[in-house]
């Protein structure tokens, strides 16, 4: 009996690219194909790609010429490139890099199988349609092996904001929903498999609109049926935008016990004029009042956000704005970066602001926000939370989860991975809290 085939593949980016990766493992799973850590033992790198940050295409050119000697010695190795460079660049990649075998777009990687076994012919492909058809038809079911207890599902992809410093609604395509009865069975398989926890994945996902038996249900509507799956403890969803964040996805915060209290909603900025130059049609004191909303129907919601600092035209004023948001918000968590231009986005035809003043802004910036984290994780301390055992830890006789807030927590215990424990929090360290178990 020949040996199966192995696969590896490298993750870019965002909590989709993860959930891609996987499908698309699981796609290749049904050619034969099983997953390797080494890079090197592999029949087929696959680099599946993210395009939200700046030099992004450089990074995988630069990782593909790593990849050459590696080529070299195995002239039979097939490398692909997949997901949202691979979207933009196309034939492009090919034309830099020989090596490469084929080129799928993330709206396509349900072809990949047929894509491989053209390359193991000789076939050079290139694939970055946004077909007609639904990939996930084409998929296989997902594997009956036991998986983590936590998991990432896609409900909704693209975007039709088009703010004007991303990429997405380009790379992939405007706004598509999964029906409702396909999430609910996906949902279903995984929790069988002893899944506990699913983490709703989508662009923008509070846009979600997918068909039902009865009409397009909301997410607040699919949140509130997976709540009925037996066995499904727990419910997250990102990322959000603010102007989809309706009334029925705030009530269910509130009146769902599954949903957990956590919710990222980015911003980008406190300033009304540069989310105008934005086009992220809101202003900041709609995102606040927003906040309050969620906050009244679920008053111990942790929030988190994005903000970019140094877009072109920011001010000292429009960033004393954006500072002064962070703190009537006061975040549990947040991402921050500084402004990078994206090719062909409407942003980056204008003047950027210097880089040294928007390193500095960067900083102050962040300052605030490590400040709000570490007493948001100082104020669960000798509060109790509920927790779901993801790992070992690093330490005998220790496991680490998350709680309901998504903070890491570790805690001296055996009980098992997939256990749920309340907890009461004992200390704070910079990235975590350590417990210890009420009850399991």
């Amino acid at each position: 009996m020949s040996e199966p085939k192995k696969l590896f593949i490298k993750t870019y980016g965002c909590q989709m690219n993860v959930y891609d990766s996987e499908r698309m493992a699981e796609a290749m799973g049904a050619e034969g194909y099983v997953t390797t850590e080494v890079a090197e033992e592999a029949d087929m790198v696959l680099l599946n790609t993210c395009h939200i940050r700046e030099k992004a295409a450089e990074k995988v050119y630069s990782d593909l010429g790593r990849l050459r000697p590696l080529k070299q010695a195995k002239p039979d190795l097939k490398i692909g490139v997949a997901g949202c460079v691979a979207q933009a660049e196309g034939e492009e990649i090919l034309k830099r890099m020989p090596l490469v075998d084929l080129v799928v777009g993330p709206q396509s990687y349900h072809r990949l199988p047929e894509m491989a076994k053209a390359a193991e012919k000789g076939e050079k492909r290139v694939d970055t349609d946004f077909p007609e058809e639904d990939k996930f038809d084409h998929l296989p079911d997902r594997p009956k092996a036991a998986v983590r207890p936590t998991a990432f599902l896609t409900v909704q992809e693209g975007c039709d904001k088009f703010c004007a410093f991303c990429v997405v609604p380009y790379t992939r395509g405007a706004e598509v929903s999964r029906p409702a009865e396909r999430i609910l069975k996906e949902a279903r398989g995984l929790v069988e498999k002893g899944v506990r926890e699913i983490t709703l994945l989508g662009q923008n996902v509070n846009a979600y609109h997918g068909a039902g038996p009865d009409g397009d249900w909301t997410l607040a509507r699919l949140v509130r049926e997976l709540a009925r799956v037996d066995g499904l403890d727990r419910i997250r969803y990102t990322t959000s935008h603010p102007n989809d964040m309706a009334d029925d996805l705030i009530a269910a915060h509130g009146e769902e016990p599954k949903l957990m209290p956590y919710l990222h909603l980015p911003v980008q900025s406190g300033s009304d004029r540069i989310l105008k130059a934005m086009a992220r049609k809101h202003t900041a004191e709609q995102y606040l009042r927003l906040i309050e909303k969620i906050r009244a129907a679920r008053p111990d919601m942790m929030m988190s956000g994005d903000f970019i600092v140094g877009f072109p035209g920011e001010t000292d004023a429009d960033f004393d704005a954006t500072m002064d948001l962070i703190r009537a918000v006061n975040y549990g968590m947040a991402y921050s970066f500084k402004y990078s231009a994206r090719p062909g986005t409407p942003a980056a035809e204008k003047t950027p602001v210097a880089a040294d003043v928007a390193d500095a802004r960067l900083q102050t910036l962040q300052a605030l926000i490590t400040q709000q984290q570490r007493e948001a994780q100082q104020g669960m301390v000798g509060r109790e939370v509920s927790v779901l055992f993801e790992k070992p830890g690093r330490l005998k006789g220790q496991m680490v989860g998350k709680s309901d807030y998504l903070h890491a927590v570790h805690v001296d215990t055996d009980l098992p991975v997939g256990a749920i424990a309340h907890v009461r929090i004992v200390s704070s360290a910079p990235n975590s809290l350590a417990g210890e178990v009420v009850a399991a």
